[in-house]
């Protein structure tokens, strides 16, 4: 129930050792692994990847239409839909969904993302990169559990995450940052910020009935 993916900017304190070994415990299984990285230089670079394959995303208008499609500007609209993103969850003000369409591709633009990007990763306290052995199906879904893990154990623990996943959806920035990290053939598959911070409002989510296909 407590767990979110929390999209606003941390407060900038360091996790202790003791709890890093904790997230690196609970998300290690076979197939994939979870790298810590609360380096401050690396942190930059990896940064650097994310702000190029942010700003190849936003330039490509199918991309832009669909993250359109997903969000939900109001209240009403999170509610009844019962999916998505809603926009406060985003810090974002709610507000009636013709008035949000209409505005969104007045503010959406990569140097406003990019800027949001950089000061969301420098007031967290590290990243967290599940590098997974194979690129196939199987080891996907290993990448999704063990990241799934991850996140359990950091809300146990009070430490927010937020998916943060550009350098590794546009795929000659996931080959840099497989570079970076010394993975060799191995393959990044979810990268995540983590840190201290306030919860934010909760985007919706259908009952778990409607979204099971009976066997």
């Amino acid at each position: 129930i407590e767990r979110q993916c929390t999209r606003n900017d941390y407060d900038g304190r360091t996790v202790p050792a003791a709890e890093l070994r904790l997230l690196e415990e609970s998300a290690r299984i076979d197939g994939c692994q979870v790298m810590l990285v609360t380096d401050k230089p690396k942190i930059e670079q990896i940064l650097e990847l994310i702000v190029v394959g942010n700003t190849a995303q936003i330039e490509d208008p199918a991309f832009g239409a669909e993250l359109k499609s997903w969000l939900r500007f109001s209240a009403t609209s999170a509610m009844n839909k019962a999916d998505g993103l809603y926009a406060a969850c985003s810090g974002n003000p709610a507000m009636p969904d013709w008035l949000g369409s209409f505005i969104f591709g007045f503010v959406f633009s990569a140097a406003g993302e990019n800027e949001k990007c950089a000061r969301q990763v420098k007031s967290s306290a590290g990243l967290a990169v599940f590098v997974a052995d194979e690129n196939d199906k199987a080891h996907w879904v290993k990448a999704g559990r063990s990241y799934q893990r991850f996140a359990l154990k950091a809300t146990s623990l009070g430490i927010k995450h937020a998916v943060l996943n550009q350098a590794v959806e546009v795929p000659e920035q996931r080959a840099k940052l497989a570079a970076l990290l010394g993975v060799g053939e191995k393959r990044p598959n979810l990268l995540v910020r983590f840190g201290y911070g306030q919860p934010m409002p909760r985007s919706m989510r259908r009952p778990i009935q409607d979204v099971i296909l009976p066997a």
